[in-house]
């Protein structure tokens, strides 16, 4: 109730009742939910009945957009973060403790190998990076503390495709947790715990999303106790995710197999355009029979070469900015999975941390691009690339 005079009580105003119930999930961004006594309280905390208390420790809109994301990956309970990055947090700092060792792609995204390479470290957590590619070289980087070993399924930027059959089967070798982040690929292309991954991490702000304007993660273990784990150290480190984000999230998810087929079928036929363009001296997408790992790709996943192309330019730096200059309508930002084709340049975004010789190591060089393909006309964006590359090649 609430009263105009002297001393009112502001809140709660009760919600009108209603016969009907909302189409669209409703928005709920309250901090905290009151319950009506102690003892109900405890009742919620104590796991008898089902309640939010504090928004760090839950609210309705994570819990949606937690339950489509477990429903595509065939798990449950998994636990959305605000970030990508959160989420891989939440898995390696939420799993392992000082003294244990963990084994990391060599190709990871750039924030996940500066948490390698810097940060865990700097808590006793010992790291080693391998070629996911190469079973004799993980093999080799296992200790006998080694507890999780971190792959992605395709690498970021270079679009390698890890051997999940034969790293599955090491780590149950050796008693290894396999966490796959399967954020390029997603559920439609790869469903990894169908491949013997143990947990599954995501950047919903990618393509799941799609549209640039969320910041979120979901990270789940096919154990539950692991995944409560994760979940209580997300919780007690403030990992909490927007519900305005997981809002926009799930209205993003509702497009998701059409956006997801649409930018696939694009981003094949960009490929082959690239290939035979002069000025450019190499393409990368997983279906085309030139990839390194095009014979593993087409039985792992399943013909699905997802969204994602790199291509290396003819040229340096100057060739590269002469590229996005003439890429009229494409965005060039660190991102991918948005609706519209946006340009990335590893060498002064994502991998910009690592020394002009390690970006070599992995073929980063300047004239290297990776490409998110949207949902353009895919006539337009060929025309698009035959303009830019030009422009590069006249530098």
């Amino acid at each position: 109730m609430m009263r105009n005079s002297r001393g009112s009580i502001v809140r709660p105003v009760p919600l009108p009742d209603s016969a009907s119930r909302p189409v669209v999930t409703p928005l709920s961004p309250s901090v905290v939910y009151a319950s009506d006594t102690p003892d109900a309280l405890d009742d919620q905390y104590e796991g008898r009945v089902h309640g939010y208390t504090y928004s760090r420790e839950g609210h309705p809109n994570a819990d949606v957009v937690a339950a489509r994301l477990d429903a595509m990956e065939g798990v449950s309970g998994g636990v959305v973060t605000g970030s990508g990055m959160g989420a891989v947090s939440a898995v390696l700092l939420g799993l392992l403790k000082s003294g244990d060792h963990v084994i990391g792609g060599n190709q990871l995204y750039g924030r996940s190998l500066r948490l390698m390479a810097e940060d865990l470290p700097r808590l006793g957590i010992a790291t080693t990076l391998a070629d996911p590619c190469d079973l004799d070289a993980m093999r080799a980087a296992i200790r006998p503390h080694t507890r999780i070993l971190l792959v992605e399924v395709v690498s970021n930027p270079t679009l390698r495709v890890a051997d999940i059959a034969g790293l599955a089967a090491l780590c149950r070798e050796h008693g290894i947790l396999l966490a796959v982040d399967n954020t390029f690929t997603t559920p439609r292309g790869l469903r990894p715990f169908e491949h013997g991954a143990d947990i599954v991490i995501h950047s919903i702000t990618k393509l799941l999303a799609g549209h640039s304007d969320v910041m979120l993660g979901y990270a789940v273990a096919r154990d539950p106790d692991l995944t409560e784990a994760m979940r209580v150290f997300s919780i007690t480190t403030g990992l909490t995710p927007s519900p305005f984000d997981c809002w926009l999230a799930e209205r993003g998810m509702l497009s998701f197999d059409l956006r997801f087929d649409r930018a696939q079928a694009t981003a094949a036929a960009l490929a082959d355009h690239l290939a035979g363009l002069p000025g450019i001296k190499r393409v990368i997408y997983p279906m085309r029979a030139d990839h390194p790992d095009h014979t593993r790709a087409s039985q792992l996943l399943g013909g699905q070469g997802c969204n994602m192309v790199s291509f290396e330019l003819d040229g340096g730096r100057a060739a590269a900015n002469a590229f996005t200059r003439a890429a009229d309508g494409l965005s060039f930002a660190p991102t991918l999975g948005d609706v519209g084709t946006t340009l990335s340049h590893p060498a002064s975004s994502s991998h910009r941390a690592l020394t002009p010789g390690k970006r070599a190591e992995l073929g980063l060089s300047e004239g290297f691009f990776r490409v998110s393909v949207g949902l353009e006309d895919p006539d337009a964006l060929k025309q698009v690339f035959s303009q830019a590359t030009t422009a590069a090649a006249g530098v």
